[in-house]
C-alpha cells in the first residue's frame, strides 16, 4: 500500500516510541559511485551505469557496472558492481563482479560480507556458516547481523544463525547478544527466536532489556499474557530506569495493550516528551476521558506554559475537539521552532471550522516567514497541498507542491507527497519520476522504495521489478504493515497466493487499514474463502467506506 504522506493529524512529536528492545543493523547501502575513471570506455559504461540505477533498470545497470569492473583496475567499481547487481537480484552478476574485486583487492574485509550474503541467497549454508564463523572469530559480529537481515528473505537465513548459535564465538557483550536475538526474532523462525533469546536471557538474567526482547517475541507469537508478566518482570529489574520504563511502554503497544502502554509512561518523572507519547498512545485507543484528564493535569501545572508545553496542550485540545482552546495555546506559541509548527496547527484548525480560505492564509504567510523550522515550512506547503487536494482542488494541491520545491529543491517529503498526489490524477510516469529521484538521493528510503514498488505493481504489469523494490523496502523495514500489504499484493499478482495471504493476514493483524481489507479481502474471494473476505471487508468499510481499493472491490465483487 501507499504510505501516506506525513502530514500527521497532530505533531509529529505524538509519535510513540518503537517496540524494538535493540537498534536492528543498517543494511548496508551501496557504496557511492566511484570516482571518474581516466579510460573513456569505462566511464561511459559507469555513466550508462549511474543513469540505469536511477530510472530502476537495476539489471542493465548491473551489466553497464560489470563491463566498468572488467576494464578498470578501480576496486570502488568493481564494489558497486557487486551492490548494484545483488540489489537487482542478479546474483550470477554479483558473482561475477565479486571475483573481479576479489582479484583487485583479495584482502578487503568487505568481501566476506558479499561472499556470505550470495552463499545464503543461492541456499548454501555451509559456505555461509564457515565465512560468518571466521568474521564472527575476528569479531565483526554487527557485519554478520547486517549480513543476516539482508538475506532475511532467504531460507537458509534461520538455519545459519541457528548454526552461529551452536558454533558462533559471540563476544562476552550484552549488546552483541541483545542485537543477535533481535535479528533472528525478524527472520521468522519462532521456535530458534525463542531458544536466542531463552540464551541471551540466561547469560544476563538482570538486564531488563533481554526480558522485553523476550516480551516482543511473546506477542509476535501471540502469548499475550506471558509478554504483559516479562514486560512487569523487566520494569521491576529496571528500578526507575526512564529508558526501559519507555521501552517497556512500547512492548506494551507491540501487543496492543496501549492503554497499559500510556499508565506505564506516567509512572516516575515527567517531560514534554513522556506527555506526548502518553498522549500518542491515548489518542491511537481513543480513550478520551484519559486525555481528558491529561489535558486537565497538563493545564493545572502550566500557568505560563513554555512554547513546547504550549504546543502540546494545543494539541490535546484540539485532539479533544475544543477548538478555540486549541487556537488560543497555539497563539500564544510566541518563540522556537515551535512557534512555526503552531502556525501549521492553526491553519489546520481554520480548515476543520470550515475557513479554508483563512487556513490557506495562514500557510502562505508560512511559506514566507517561517525562519526557525525548516521542517515546519516544508510542512506548511505539504498541509497546503493536502487540504486542496481533499477539497477537490487537486491542480491546485499540484500548484503548491510544485511552489514548495521550487523552495526547497528535491525535498523528499515534498517529492513523495507529489508523487502520491500524481499518482491519484493517473499520471503515473510523472509520479515514478519523482519516487526515482528520491530513490536516487537515498537508495535505501524505504518509504519510496515501496510506494514505487506498489504503485508498479497496482497500476502496471511491472510485477518482477515492483517485488526487487519491495522486498528491498521491508529489509530496511521489517515489521511494516505497508510494505507487508505491497509484498502480498505484488505476490499476489504473481499468483502466489499462498505466500500473499500470509503476509497480507500479517500486516491486517499490526494495522487495521482499509486498504489492506481490501487486498486481503480479494486474496481471499478469489480463494474461495468468501465467508471470510465478506468480514475483512465489513472491517474495512468501517473504516473508510469511501477508500478507492475498497470502492474498486465493492464495484467488482459486490460482496
Amino acid at each position: 500500500m501507499l504510505a501516506l504522506a506525513c502530514v500527521v493529524p497532530l505533531s509529529a512529536a505524538w509519535c510513540a516510541p518503537s517496540a524494538s528492545s535493540a537498534p536492528a543493523p543498517t543494511p548496508t547501502p551501496l557504496p557511492a559511485a566511484p570516482a571518474i575513471a581516466r579510460d573513456a570506455d569505462t566511464l561511459a559504461d559507469i555513466l550508462r551505469g549511474e543513469f540505469n540505477v536511477q530510472t530502476g533498470a537495476n539489471r542493465q545497470a548491473a551489466l553497464d557496472y560489470l563491463q566498468a569492473a572488467q576494464l578498470s583496475p578501480d576496486p570502488a567499481v568493481a564494489q558497486r558492481a557487486a551492490g548494484i547487481a545483488l540489489l537487482a537480484h542478479e546474483d550470477a552478476l554479483a558473482a561475477q563482479a565479486l571475483a573481479r574485486w576479489r582479484q583487485l583487492t583479495p584482502a578487503s574485509d568487505d568481501l566476506a560480507g558479499v561472499e556470505s550474503l550470495l552463499a545464503l541467497r543461492r541456499g548454501d549454508r555451509a559456505v555461509a556458516s564457515r565465512i560468518l564463523l571466521r568474521m564472527l572469530d575476528r569479531g565483526d559480529w554487527k557485519r554478520v547481523l547486517r549480513t543476516l537481515m539482508l538475506a532475511s528473505d532467504s531460507p537458509a537465513s534461520a538455519p545459519v544463525a541457528n548454526e552461529l548459535l551452536l558454533h558462533g564465538h559471540w563476544p562476552a557483550d550484552f549488546e552483541a547478544w541483545l542485537s543477535f536475538g533481535d535479528v533472528v526474532r525478524r527472520l521468522g523462525d519462532p521456535a530458534l527466536s525463542r531458544l536466542v533469546i531463552a540464551d541471551v536471557l540466561a547469560r544476563y538474567p538482570r538486564e531488563p532489556r533481554g526480558y522485553l526482547l523476550a516480551a516482543l517475541q511473546l506477542g509476535e507469537s501471540g502469548d499475550e499474557h506471558n509478554a504483559r508478566v516479562v514486560i512487569v518482570h523487566a520494569l521491576a529489574l529496571a528500578a526507575g530506569d526512564l529508558k526501559v520504563r519507555d521501552q517497556a511502554a512500547a512492548a506494551y503497544a507491540q501487543i496492543g495493550d496501549l492503554r497499559a502502554a500510556a499508565q506505564t509512561l506516567a509512572q516516575g518523572a515527567q517531560t514534554d516528551d513522556s506527555y506526548a507519547s502518553r498522549a500518542a498512545f491515548l489518542a491511537k485507543a481513543d480513550d478520551r476521558p484519559a486525555l481528558a484528564a491529561l489535558y486537565a493535569e497538563l493545564k493545572a501545572q502550566s500557568v505560563a506554559p513554555d512554547s513546547e508545553r504550549g504546543l502540546l496542550l494545543g494539541q490535546l485540545a484540539e485532539y479533544l475537539k475544543r477548538p478555540d482552546e486549541a487556537l488560543a495555546w497555539y497563539r500564544g506559541v510566541q518563540d522556537g521552532t515551535a512557534h512555526d509548527e503552531a502556525r501549521n496547527r492553526i491553519a489546520i484548525v481554520l480548515e476543520s471550522r470550515g475557513d479554508l480560505a483563512g487556513a490557506l492564509e495562514v500557510l502562505r504567510a508560512q511559506h514566507r516567514d517561517a525562519t526557525d523550522n525548516v521542517d515546519a515550512q516544508v510542512d506548511s506547503f505539504r498541509i497546503e497541498a493536502d487540504m486542496l487536494a481533499r477539497h477537490g482542488r487537486k491542480p491546485e494541491a499540484l500548484a503548491a507542491y510544485d511552489r514548495g520545491l521550487a523552495y526547497f529543491d528535491g525535498d523528499p517529503g515534498l517529492l513523495y507527497g507529489r508523487a502520491l498526489l500524481l499518482e491519484d490524477m493517473d499520471r503515473l510516469a510523472e509520479a515514478e519520476s519523482d519516487l526515482r529521484a528520491i530513490i536516487a538521493a537515498d537508495p535505501n528510503n524505504a518509504d519510496a522504495l515501496n510506494a514505487l514498488g506498489y504503485t508498479l505493481a497496482d497500476r502496471t504489469n511491472r510485477y518482477a521489478e515492483a517485488q526487487i523494490l519491495i522486498e528491498k523496502a521491508l529489509r530496511l523495514k521489517p515489521d511494516s504493515p505497508a510494505i507487508l500489504d505491497s509484498l502480498g499484493w505484488v505476490q499476489h499478482r504473481l499468483g502466489r497466493d499462498a505466500e500473499a495471504l500470509h503476509n497480507l493476514r500479517r500486516a491486517f493483524s499490526l494495522l487495521k487499514d482499509p486498504e489492506i481489507a481490501a487486498h486481503l479481502g480479494e486474496v481471499l474471494w478469489l480463494r474461495g474463502d468468501k465467508d471470510e473476505a465478506r468480514a475483512v471487508w465489513k472491517q474495512g468499510l468501517a473504516l473508510d467506506k469511501d477508500n478507492r481499493a475498497m470502492q474498486r472491490v465493492v464495484q467488482t465483487y459486490h460482496p
